[in-house]
């Protein structure tokens, strides 16, 4: 991660905004999640190694969702580093999909025909033990600010895309002044049609969501679709809702995309409950994610014959339109592979 990009509490401004100052107060010392949560200090060794190859990062909201005193509580799952991260697994590695052969330019992911990617940032609300780029080299790869330039130049010079995605790290992680100049040359691409964001700050952070952002997006000529990422029901509560509610007041298309982790929702029963949570909050279920392998994540894989009878199971308790499509992202292919 770029250390550059990490927000902390002496680097936020008096004049910051709540989310701001929220995000600059996440958690990062493991002793201090399992002091929050009530937690057995003998997790702790392995937490702090785990954490020294990748930070622990957490917004003080998503804790206070968490269970106190139980460590396989399924939001502390996602966020808890554990001594499994230093097991090496065979077939996981630091670059699971392919990432960095797809550099079609700096910050420029171009996988798919007619859209492109954007890695605007490194940095993240939340630190998720199973990312995929936990150690991707955004440094290198042209992800930032600083570096926008030849992105956008890319995109302009091809005429048969139609629609950018901004990831990262987290896009909304930017401030509304830098998010907005990103939009602005945006709109200047006479070919782009669409603005896609996936950002896991509204469910992790739904302050976020504040006027300013609704100010932000609202000034784009762009379809915008906001593409969120909760993995288990509880992750929605009514701060979601409401954050959830304002952008699609606002217009924007709520997407979800989730990925299957062993011992957070690898049951229909959870995953219907989130289906379920998202709708009532005006998310449709898009993806369901067989993990990507990643080094450190092999204890959060299902395998493809269980997510398949878990599928089935989801099909015969949800309408279609609640069914998410249980999808598998491989190395140079020209689309995600169902499974």
């Amino acid at each position: 991660l770029q250390k550059q990009n990490m927000i902390t509490a002496k680097s936020v401004p008096r004049q910051a905004s709540r989310w701001q100052r929220e995000l600059a107060q996440a958690i990062g010392d493991p002793a201090e999640l399992l002091r929050e949560l009530a937690l057995d200090p003998v997790l702790l060794p392995a937490a702090r190694a785990a954490s020294a190859r990748f930070p622990l990062r957490v917004p003080r909201g998503f804790v206070t969702r968490m269970r106190k005193g139980d460590p396989d509580d399924p939001l502390l799952r996602q966020v808890l580093p554990l001594g499994a991260e230093l097991d090496e697994a065979p077939g996981f590695d630091t670059d699971p999909i392919g990432d960095r052969a797809a550099l079609a330019a700096p910050g420029v992911l171009h996988n798919y025909h007619g859209r492109a990617l954007l890695l605007v940032t490194g940095a993240c609300a939340v630190h998720c033990r199973y990312c995929f780029r936990r150690e991707f080299p955004y440094a290198e790869s042209g992800a930032g600010a600083a570096r926008w330039r030849p992105a956008l130049a890319y995109l302009r010079d091809d005429p048969s895309l139609r629609e950018a995605i901004l990831s990262g790290g987290d896009p909304l992680s930017l401030s509304d002044r830098r998010l907005g100049a990103l939009l602005a040359e945006l709109d200047r691409i006479p070919h782009l049609e669409r603005l896609r964001i996936h950002s896991r700050q509204p469910i992790v952070l739904p302050e976020r969501v504040d006027d300013g952002l609704l100010a932000v997006l609202a000034r784009t000529r762009l379809q915008r679709v906001l593409v969120v990422h909760a993995n288990h029901p509880r992750e929605i509560d009514g701060t979601v809702r409401a954050a959830l509610r304002r952008l699609a007041t606002a217009g924007v298309t709520l997407l979800n995309q989730a990925v299957l982790l062993r011992g957070v929702n690898d049951s229909a029963a959870v995953l219907a409950g989130l289906s379920e949570a998202l709708f009532a909050a005006g998310v449709l279920p898009y993806y369901l994610h067989l993990l990507d392998r990643v080094r450190g994540a092999a204890h959060f894989e299902v395998k493809e014959s269980e997510a398949s009878a878990i599928m089935e199971a989801l099909r015969q308790r949800l309408p279609g339109y609640l069914v998410p499509r249980l999808v598998r992202e491989l190395p140079g292919q020209p689309a995600k592979t169902p499974v």
